[in-house]
């Protein structure tokens, strides 16, 4: 092992922790301030990648078909959350098995649409190079998509500590009946917090594809991946979404360099230690 590996490894995890990034936030900020477990966060991820896709393939741009794929499941996002989970959200068996049965069907839909065949995203041409640096190869995209990610994280951080409805989201949060006994409209944040997790996560779907590709079924192994972002980040925590994403892209990638039969046993040990020591997670609070 040298100085390379090392290198290379972590610059892939870094990309792909980007990736869980973008899926994790909407995630634990819909768990954190709605209790909703949303099962349905990944699949609105493929969905995205799959909408891109089509629309590359007709000779859209590649940033924008990523910004429509995102469109298309935030407008979906909000349906379904209109239409079912606003009545349920303050039960979380019946939230989280809706949310379930919707992953399901989008499964199942992007099958019957774009069929079981694996497709490979090619990144945009003005990122199809690399940056050498001395004997370490980074590829460009990779560095853009982590680029992307964290531009993304701080107009998240900027929005929830800067503006009114940041204000809201974080005291929903910390103390939903109190911030409604101080007349605070809850309910609007929670159609924003839902609508903006499943945005972020449309748009990553395309941006990924370069790095994960898509098939049916990519949304499934994401989700234990994004679930143990929000227990190893903690609930409701913008910051652990980031570093918790961080964290599980560089050790899924070295467990994978290292021990690619236990891959996964390298990933979800750290997150049994702090279920065990730290339960609310790295940066959430007692409840």
């Amino acid at each position: 092992m040298d100085l390379r590996f090392f290198a290379q490894n972590a610059l892939g995890g870094l990309a792909y922790g980007s990736l869980l990034f973008l899926i994790a936030s909407g995630l634990t900020l819909v768990f954190g301030l709605m209790r909703i477990i949303n099962l349905a966060q990944t699949a609105f991820y493929l969905l995205g990648a799959y909408v891109g896709l089509t629309l590359v393939a007709h000779g859209f741009d590649f940033w924008l078909s990523s910004v429509a794929g995102g469109v298309v499941t935030m407008v979906l996002g909000l349906a379904v959350y209109s239409a079912f989970l606003h009545r349920y959200h303050a039960d979380p068996l019946t939230s989280l098995l809706l949310t379930l049965g919707f992953a399901l069907i989008l499964d199942d839909g992007i099958l019957a649409l774009w069929g079981g065949d694996p497709r490979s995203v090619s990144p945009p041409p003005m990122l199809r190079g690399s940056i050498q640096i001395g004997t370490l190869v980074f590829p460009e995209y990779w560095l853009a998509v982590i680029a992307i990610s964290f531009t993304v994280a701080a107009i998240m951080f900027v929005s929830l500590r800067r503006t009114m409805l940041g204000v809201i989201i974080r005291a929903s949060v910390d103390d939903e009946e109190m911030a409604r006994g101080l007349g605070v409209d809850v309910n609007r944040a929670f159609y924003v917090v839902f609508a903006a997790g499943a945005l972020i996560a449309g748009i990553g779907g395309l941006l990924g594809g370069p790095i994960t590709s898509a098939y049916p079924g990519l949304d499934g192994e994401l989700t234990p991946l994004a679930f143990a972002v929000v227990i190893v980040g903690g609930m409701g925590s913008l910051t652990g979404a980031l570093v918790g994403s961080i964290l599980i892209g560089l050790v899924n990638a070295f467990g994978k360099a290292m021990f690619p039969e236990l891959s996964y046993f390298t990933i979800f040990v750290p997150v049994a230690l702090i279920m065990a020591f730290r339960p609310q997670g790295l940066f959430g609070r007692k409840q």
